[in-house]
């Protein structure tokens, strides 16, 4: 544990992003798989401005833009196998992008149901499926799903949904997360405070129902963690922390590891306070799962998660001006990037090398944004239905 708390206090600023043409809250970040852009790896980061904007990750330079979506983005994800690019929309599309193109037509288009305003998506391992979840229009949420398999027509062709889950949760679909290595594996968060855990080759929605969780509030983050990823946690919009694991689903003993219903009110953090959670780091190689968090200065708080709670193990700051939105962690050269509410990408490493000499502190870019808009105040009655 020493060695890892020491690899995040050691973490500098290696590279920063230019100045954008206009200010953007930097919303997610996804890497390439692939590593076959020039030097490395590529960056996809989805701005609040509606544009997906691609990066060399050693120099943090902008290689194209793509602006698609006439709606709101909502998630970004790079291929498994290859260098595309895929975008979900409230205008009801998802859309796959081929960023060695300068085009600005997607090389694939998949259109959802009529009225769905897709809000989460996420791609499997296999790149064979794309589910996206979808916000609640009249009574249905839905998550939608799409055969991602390529084919001649995809250029000049929409491709229609396969089918959809509707009967399992109840309001907004805000997280969807499929499994790192099971390409049938799915789990799903919702305002509805339910996180659900599917089998998606089962033929029908009521039997490919695994298991469900109850956060007891609205999830704004889910993901898998633990050894062969049988494990899963969940983050609220009210800044609450939830820990399961499945591999206790056939047994007597309880699936919770751990549940905080406010994080802010029970860490001690060094460095003042955490007003806010990120996301959830699993590192594979210590078999440790760590959350990320922030404050509203722009400071990183690194958090150590076992079942006795979270603790505060190392912080960044000198970075990011204002709220940070999104990160994303590199297990091969344990580089960290980060992009927030000021408009700027960091790329952080460990280490004293080649770092970036001097900065001047910049002034914060934060601007109003319309995503704020998009997070509804929900009743904890709802969430209470269903509890595991």
């Amino acid at each position: 544990m020493e060695k890892i708390e020491e690899l995040f206090a050691n973490m500098h600023i290696v590279k920063r992003s230019s100045e954008p043409k206009e200010p953007t809250y930097l919303l997610g970040i996804d890497t390439s798989n692939t590593g076959q852009a020039g030097k490395g790896s590529i960056v996809a980061v989805l701005c609040s401005n509606g544009s997906i904007r691609i990066y060399d990750k050693e120099t943090l330079n902008i290689l194209r833009e793509f602006i698609g979506h006439p709606g709101l983005l909502n998630g970004v994800k790079f291929a498994n196998s290859c260098d595309n690019v895929y975008s979900a929309s409230t205008d009801g599309t998802v859309k796959c992008w081929d960023v060695r193109l300068a085009s600005e037509k997607p090389i694939q288009l998949f259109k959802g149901y009529p009225s769905n305003a897709f809000i989460s998506f996420d791609i499997n391992c296999k790149d064979h499926v794309i589910c996206a979840g979808t916000e609640k229009v009249d009574d249905d949420a839905l998550l939608v799903f799409w055969d991602a398999r390529m084919n001649s027509q995809d250029l000049s062709t929409a491709r229609d949904p396969l089918g959809a889950y509707s009967e399992t949760h109840s309001d907004d679909i805000t997280q969807v997360r499929f499994h790192p290595s099971n390409p049938n594996m799915l789990v799903s968060g919702s305002t509805d405070g339910l996180v659900n855990v599917f089998d998606i080759s089962v033929d029908n929605e009521e039997d490919a129902l695994l298991t469900t969780c109850n956060s007891v509030s609205s999830v704004s983050c889910i993901g898998w963690s633990g050894k062969d990823y049988k494990q899963i946690y969940c983050m609220t919009h009210d800044e609450g922390f939830c820990w399961w694991d499945l591999n206790h689903l056939d047994s007597d003993e309880p699936i919770t590891q751990l549940s905080i219903q406010d994080v802010r009110e029970i860490l001690n953090v060094k460095e003042n306070n955490l007003d806010y959670l990120i996301g959830g780091l699993y590192h594979e190689k210590m078999d440790k799962l760590f959350v990320i968090g922030g404050a509203n200065t722009g400071r990183i708080c690194f958090l150590s998660c076992t079942q006795s709670g979270l603790t505060h193990m190392a912080s960044l700051q000198g970075g990011h001006t204002a709220t940070v939105r999104s990160f994303c962690w590199n297990m091969q050269d344990d580089a960290f990037l980060t992009g927030g509410e000021d408009a700027q990408l960091l790329l952080w490493k460990p280490g004293t090398g080649n770092l970036e000499k001097a900065f001047t502190k910049k002034d914060s870019m934060k601007i109003a944004s319309s995503v704020h808009q998009r997070v509804r105040v929900h009743s904890n009655e709802s969430c209470k239905r269903k509890k595991k």
